[in-house]
């Protein structure tokens, strides 16, 4: 098992690679996690160092304040409704190029802003990638609809359980003012069909299974391997 400096120096190497896919007069989407932060990192150093000029779509205020700490200028999707590329981190993708993400309560505006992008790119580690599905699926969910949608949630087969605050007490509050569930459904045979479902729930608001990747930056042991999607 790698340790934490070596897992740490991966995700740099993975983050920063995918910040060489960014070209001045671009839209860019911005992710939030430890991963996708060293492309934002890196971006911010080549404003400098080029004289890059792009603008950039956060998806949470962690992702926003860093963005705004990095140098890169910021707009909206109101005011660009389509991305040339979004960038983003995962908490697990497989050998398909399924992803769950949700690990920050941000893949709601994830999913908006990577469906608005001509092209989605994941960085991640090596720990993240595997054959199957298993890891727990964010849930998104109306604080008035819980119940109601915990119910629907184990009729599917899964185990959800409400996301709690660690420094209040409480639950977990998005961006977006909702609560999350992280639901276990086990190995994962079909994402596709188990977010179909779920998007169906009412109240629920967005799951954290998405379907739509198009490059997988994985950092290995010898340097990053790109994975496409076969078309």
């Amino acid at each position: 098992m790698k340790d934490a400096s070596a897992n740490a120096d991966a995700k740099k190497v993975a983050g920063e690679a995918a910040a060489g896919l960014v070209k001045s007069g671009m839209i860019v989407g911005l992710g939030t996690g430890s991963t996708v932060a060293w492309t934002i990192r890196r971006l911010g150093e080549r404003i400098k160092e080029e004289g890059l000029d792009f603008l950039g779509v956060p998806t949470s205020f962690q992702a926003e304040s860093l963005a705004i700490e990095s140098g890169i200028r910021l707009t909206t999707l109101n005011q660009h409704p389509v991305l040339d590329l979004a960038i983003d981190g995962a908490d697990q993708v497989d050998a398909r190029l399924y992803v769950i993400k949700g690990g920050g309560a941000a893949h709601t505006r994830e999913k908006v802003v990577a469906c608005s992008a001509r092209r989605f790119v994941i960085v991640a580690d090596e720990s993240k990638y595997v054959k199957q599905l298993t890891h727990p699926v964010p849930v998104e969910v109306l604080p008035f609809a819980l119940r109601p949608v915990e119910r629907q949630l184990v009729e599917l087969g899964g185990k959800p359980v409400l996301r709690l605050g660690k420094m209040k007490d409480g639950p977990v509050i998005t961006d977006n003012g909702n609560f999350v569930l992280d639901v276990d459904f086990g190995k994962i045979d079909e994402p596709a069909e188990l977010g179909a479902r779920m998007s169906r729930i009412p109240g629920l608001v967005e799951h954290g299974i998405f379907e739509n990747l198009d490059e997988l930056y994985l950092a290995r042991e010898g340097g990053v391997e790109i994975i496409r999607r076969e078309r």
